[in-house]
Formats: structure tokens, C-alpha cells, sequence
């Protein structure tokens, strides 16, 4: 059992108990009620409990306080014991007995919060068509009001027309008879219709192509197939089955295949009683490249938080945390060595986002854990890049805290500023056409029942007038703020989209290994052509009992892609999740992507091209550069934040260590 992380009031109300005398009768145990409590997400869950003594009677006078103890981005509960659950989760709670005179009583327990009952189901098809006597296997996921998914949910399948096309239990589906029918999936009150088409010949043909196939690891190759029936007439659109063997990859419904790694595959389809095949050649991607440390700013007094360069390239502007309290601006017009050429002291104690304007001529800078509790964001000129001069600040409604923040020039609206709200989890938009005099224009916030919590945006990423907010337990949302695709302004923010995903199910080894209330959520989000990264930030709620420095924690995630060339429909299609080491904060540079792993250090990849699958299986990594330093704050250790990219340089700033500036150098020449 995990120590309880109690309150310092709770403490100091305890110490005082406990001094009073020693003849008191102390509580023996707590009985909560309801016991292994569960509340939907986004609903509310009252709490009790009462103190018995050792004897087993319930005792009079005693003061019960609850508190959480962890999951605080996914729900709250205050000290009477009511909880606000914003999603699905676990909540670790303790309930603390006081009696005047006595020890305190301690109880921990979890709340789980659950997905709300099934409203939706999403098929595998939206379509069978099949030629009789052909055999397919339908499946699909359900869904609650909130979007969340039922993981363990089955969906039961029934046919309108058994005489033409049967299904069993399994989903799976037999044309038995020309004609129409119509398979009905449900679990519980939600229900989904799929139409089937059974035809009557059947196939007595098939052919694949292209029948051979030669490709790198991490390629898609798409299949064509051609049924025929006896008579030689095409048969269009039959649903195939499709696989592969040997080897490691992936092949989906639509007759893409991905080859994960080297050697040759034998891909299959399947059309009733025929099958196809065709060989596919995959040869090594070959894409690793060499590294080089080109300059190194170690920082030891405080921990490193974001870093930005100057559109002029000869500057950084790098944050810091822990305390820090202090902006750094560097010379780097010699990367080889990084000179600090002003600083900027703030009430904060993290300044964890920096940002230029476009043009280069302001710098803002956001606010985390100020003393008198103005947060914000702080605006500084850079009439001289090497020295900022503070010129304005905001922080009307966001006092909580600023954790992220986006600058966007659009010709038609002009610059803005978008933020994130460490409170309510909103975002606000802020005007800075005129830069003296920053003025709120908008807020927009994901729905909730009861309050905010379960609300938080993380992250914010503006392109061609889009909005891709990172929303942690909501994950990626897509707004239109001057696009046009929903008619959105900065004023008048638009949803366009969103893609929702089971963190809980995703992370479930991190709760086995480290305890319920981990930290996991969708944290950053990049788009790409018709891509958009998105990256989760995963911790345990504890590191590994008796460990210390770097064996003590690590972290964890997995960094999806997102296909939004339908952008109403955001799909993922790959993902990369390290072997060791989180996913934060990534750049892309053409078709390089560039990521700081957290403990997993420096990585950059391979994105060219279609992507699907597991990325990390293909090859795709160019290099990986461990930035532990026995120089740094923290000996010998990574804990690599993100990375800037110029002029072929990556500026990666480490938490634990400071700056580093690498190269990728070119592949050497290979002599023959």
C-alpha cells in the first residue's frame, strides 16, 4: 500500500489530536460507503463513512476528511467526500478519521470511474458484400454519450435474413442465398445496422496484383484484386480477407500491407473458397545516420523547461522550472559555443512556454506558480534579440497558470495569442495587434457536466487556421479559427473534430506496474501534410520501491498519427512508442521528425511517405542521443523536454541538463 500523501492542515489537525492524551478511544476502522465506490465520468458520487472502535461499535464525534491522493486530471473530490468525475479513471482517495486525543485513522481506497453505458457502435464495415457460400468476419467497438469506449463490451449480431446471409455470435458472417439483408449489432440499448449484399455466383477466380512486389521496410503497398466467376464476368466489390506470412507487419481490409521488417512475405486475399497471392521483397530502409554534438550550454541551478529560437536564428530564449523564476536569452551565432547574453527574472516559478512573433519582433513567455498568484503570460520586445525588454502582461482569468501558449498571424484577423488555463482547462484567445495592450477575444472549452473537472488543455498547435488542442483526457481536438472550414474566427472559435481515445485501456501496464491515478493524457499535437502527431505524457503514480536517482521513475507514452485527410474524420493510422523513455514535446523539418523521450533522450525518424503501423518496427529511426551529463543538475541522467530545428541544427534542451545543439550528419560514403 502506497504511503498517503496527506494535506499539511490535515497533518497539523492530526499532530494536535494526537497531543491531547493518550486515553482516548481511537478508531479502529473506516467503513465507506458505497463500498468499492464507481461513478460514471462526468457524473458526481457522494461519499461516506463511519468510524467504528475496536470493539465494533460505531463511535459518535468523529471528524471524517477525504482526500485524493492522485488521477487529479481525471476527477476531484473535495474533504466532505463529493466526487466530480470529468473521466474515466481511477481516483486514489484516503479518508482520515480525527478524534480529539487520538492517532488519526487513515483509509485508503479507489474511486473507479467508468464509461457511461453504451450510446453508439462504430462496425469494422460499414458495408458486406459477399458471393454465396463466402465467409467474413464483422466486428466493432461501442462507444458512451462522452465518447469513451466500452473495451470489454461484446457486440451480439443478428441477421433480418438468415436465408441469405447468417451470422453467429462471432460476427461472423456466410452469404447462404442471393439476395438483401441487414445485420443488426447491439450492446446493451445501443445498436448499429450493417447491409449485406449476397449475390449469386460465386468466385471462381482470383488475381492480385502487383504479383510481386519489391519495397522498404515501413512501405505501403497497396493490393488490387480482381474476382471472376465461371462464366469469366468481373464480380466488383466482394469483401476480402486479407493476411500475411511470414514475419512482422500489417495488412488491413483495404489490401494495404506494411512490412515491418526485412525479408519476404506471402500476402493472401481471400473471396470465398479462392485465395490469391503475391510476394512482397523487403529490403532494410537504411536510413540511420550519424550524430554530432556541435555545442553544449549546461544548466545546473534550475531545471530546463522550453526552448525557442529567434527567426533570425543568432538567438535562443530558453525557460526554466523548479523555481527558476528566470527566462535566458543565448548567443548561438557560434553553436559551438552557446554564450547567455541577458535573463529575464519573473514571479513564476516555471516558465514553461516560449514563443516569437512571426516578424520576430515580440517574445512571449507563460507564467506557472507565481507567489501572488499572477500567472499569465508576460510580452517582451525584441527591438534587441540578444536583450527582451518586458513591455506587457496578461493575466485577467488565467491566475492559475499558463502551461502552453501559440502565437498566430493570420492577414485578416492579425496576431494572436492562444492559451491554456492550468484552471478550467479553457482556452483563451488573446489579441496583441497591439502588443502594449494584450485584450482577451475569445474563451472556448470541451463540455462538461459538473464543473471542470476532467478538463485540460496541455498543448496547442496553430496551422493554415486550424487549431489542434491537445486536451489530455478529451485528446485531440480540432477547432477553425480562421480556416473557413466551419466558418471560425479567433473570436469565434468552430469545432471541425475531434479524436477520442481509452488512455486507461492504452496505459493499463503502467497502472499494473506503478498504481492507480497515473498521470497520462494527449499532451502535444504537430500537423504534417495530412498528419497530425499527437503525443502522450504518461508517468506512474509511483517509481520502483528501495530505487533512487535514474532506476527510481521513468516515463512512458506513445506518440500516435493521426490521418485527417478527411478532416471531419480523423483516423489513427501508426504510432511509435519507445522501448524505453516517454514521448513529449517533437518538431518535423520535411521528413524528419525530431521528439525529446523524456529518460529515452533525443530520437529523430524517417516520415516519408504513406504511414501505418508500428513505426518503431520499420526502421525509421535516423539517430538517438542519450543527453544524460554528469555536467547537469540532475548526474547522469535524461530527461529530454523537446527539440528546435534551423539551418540543419537541432536545438534540444534536456530538464535535467541544460541546451544541447546537434548535427545529423550526412550518411558516409560508401566506397566500393
Amino acid at each position: 500500500m502506497r504511503r498517503p500523501l496527506l494535506t499539511a492542515a490535515t497533518l497539523a489537525l492530526a499532530s494536535t489530536s494526537a497531543s491531547l492524551g493518550a486515553q482516548t478511544p481511537e478508531v479502529a476502522r473506516i467503513v465507506i460507503s458505497p463500498a468499492n465506490p464507481t461513478v460514471v465520468a462526468g457524473d458526481t458520487l457522494r461519499l461516506s463513512a463511519q468510524a467504528f472502535d475496536a470493539a465494533g461499535k460505531v463511535m459518535d464525534g468523529v471528524r471524517i476528511r477525504f482526500q485524493a491522493q492522485g488521477g487529479r486530471f481525471e476527477g476531484t473530490v473535495d474533504t466532505l467526500g463529493l466526487v466530480e468525475s470529468g473521466a474515466t479513471g481511477t481516483l486514489p482517495v484516503v479518508a482520515v478519521a480525527l478524534v480529539a486525543g487520538a492517532r488519526p485513522k487513515v483509509e485508503t481506497f479507489n474511486v473507479r470511474m467508468v464509461a457511461g453505458p453504451a450510446v453508439s457502435i462504430t462496425p469494422t464495415h460499414a458495408g458486406v458484400k459477399l458471393s454465396r457460400g463466402q465467409q467474413l468476419r464483422l466486428g466493432g467497438q461501442a462507444f458512451s454519450q462522452t465518447g469513451d469506449l466500452r473495451a470489454s463490451d461484446r457486440i451480439t449480431w443478428t441477421s433480418s435474413a438468415p436465408n441469405v446471409a447468417r451470422v453467429d455470435g462471432d460476427g461472423m458472417v456466410s452469404g447462404a442465398a442471393a439476395g438483401r439483408a441487414t445485420l443488426t449489432g447491439t450492446s446493451g440499448n445501443a445498436s448499429v445496422r450493417v447491409p449485406v449484399e449476397v449475390v449469386a455466383a460465386q468466385v471462381a477466380s482470383l488475381q492480385l496484383s502487383p504479383a510481386r512486389v519489391e519495397a522498404r521496410q515501413g512501405d505501403v503497398q497497396r493490393f488490387r484484386i480482381v474476382a471472376k466467376d465461371a462464366g469469366g464476368n468481373t464480380l466488383d466489390g466482394l469483401s476480402t480477407s486479407w493476411s500475411f506470412s511470414p514475419g512482422e507487419g500489417l495488412i488491413e481490409q483495404d489490401g494495404a500491407f506494411t512490412g515491418y521488417t526485412p525479408g519476404e512475405y506471402v500476402v493472401t486475399a481471400t473471396q470465398g473458397s479462392r485465395s490469391a497471392q503475391a510476394v512482397v521483397r523487403v529490403a532494410p530502409r537504411e536510413v540511420r545516420r550519424p550524430l554530432t554534438v556541435v555545442g553544449r550550454l549546461p544548466r545546473t541551478r534550475f531545471s530546463t523547461e522550453e526552448v525557442w529560437l529567434h527567426p533570425n536564428g543568432k538567438y535562443a530564449y530558453l525557460g526554466s522550472g523548479g523555481g527558476g523564476d528566470v527566462m535566458v536569452t543565448i548567443d548561438i551565432s557560434d553553436p559551438a559555443k552557446p554564450v547567455i547574453t541577458d535573463s529575464i527574472v519573473s514571479n513564476t516559478r516555471r516558465v514553461n512556454d516560449v514563443m516569437t512573433t512571426p516578424d520576430g519582433k515580440f517574445l512571449v513567455f507563460t507564467r506557472e506558480g507565481a507567489s501572488d498568484r499572477k500567472n499569465g503570460i508576460v510580452i517582451c520586445s525584441l527591438e534587441d534579440p540578444a536583450h527582451p525588454k518586458v513591455i506587457a502582461e496578461f493575466t485577467d482569468g488565467v491566475t492559475a497558470g499558463v502551461h502552453s501558449a501559440f502565437i498566430f498571424q493570420q492577414e485578416k484577423f492579425g496576431t494572436h495569442i492562444y492559451l491554456t488555463n492550468d484552471g478550467t482547462g479553457a482556452l483563451h484567445v488573446i489579441d496583441i495587434n497591439d502588443p502594449y495592450h494584450p485584450k482577451e477575444v475569445a474563451q472556448w472549452r470541451t463540455p462538461r457536466n459538473h464543473g471542470d473537472a476532467g478538463r485540460t488543455l496541455h498543448d496547442i498547435d496553430v496551422q493554415d487556421g486550424l487549431l489542434y488542442a491537445s486536451y489530455w483526457n478529451d485528446g485531440l481536438v480540432i477547432l477553425d479559427i480562421g480556416n473557413g472550414t466551419r466558418g471560425g474566427s479567433p473570436s469565434n472559435p468552430q469545432v471541425v473534430s475531434q479524436y477520442k481515445y481509452d488512455l486507461n485501456f492504452l496505459y493499463r501496464d503502467v497502472e499494473a506496474s506503478g498504481g492507480p491515478g497515473f498521470i497520462r493524457g494527449t499532451h502535444t499535437a504537430w500537423r504534417h501534410k495530412n498528419y497530425v502527431f499527437i503525443a502522450d505524457e504518461v508517468f506512474p503514480a509511483s517509481g520502483v520501491k528501495g530505487a533512487k536517482d535514474a532506476s527510481a521513475g521513468r516515463a512512458y507514452g506513445r506518440m500516435q498519427v493521426i490521418d485527417v485527410s478527411d478532416i471531419a474524420k480523423p483516423k489513427s493510422v501508426a504510432y511509435y512508442e519507445p522501448e524505453f523513455g516517454g514521448v513529449h514535446n517533437i518538431w518535423v523539418a520535411g521528413d524528419t521528425l525530431y521528439m525529446g523521450a523524456y529518460n529515452g533522450g533525443f530520437r529523430t525518424f524517417d516520415i516519408s511517405g504513406e504511414l501505418r503501423g508500428d513505426l518503431r518496427a520499420q526502421g525509421r529511426e535516423i539517430g538517438h542521443l542519450n543527453t544524460a551529463d554528469m555536467d547537469g543538475r540532475v548526474k547522469n541522467a535524461a530527461m529530454t523536454w523537446g527539440v528546435v530545428v534551423k539551418d540543419g541544427l537541432a536545438y534540444v534542451n534536456d530538464m535535467y541538463n541544460g541546451l544541447w545543439i546537434v548535427k545529423i550528419e550526412p550518411k558516409p560514403a560508401v566506397v566500393p
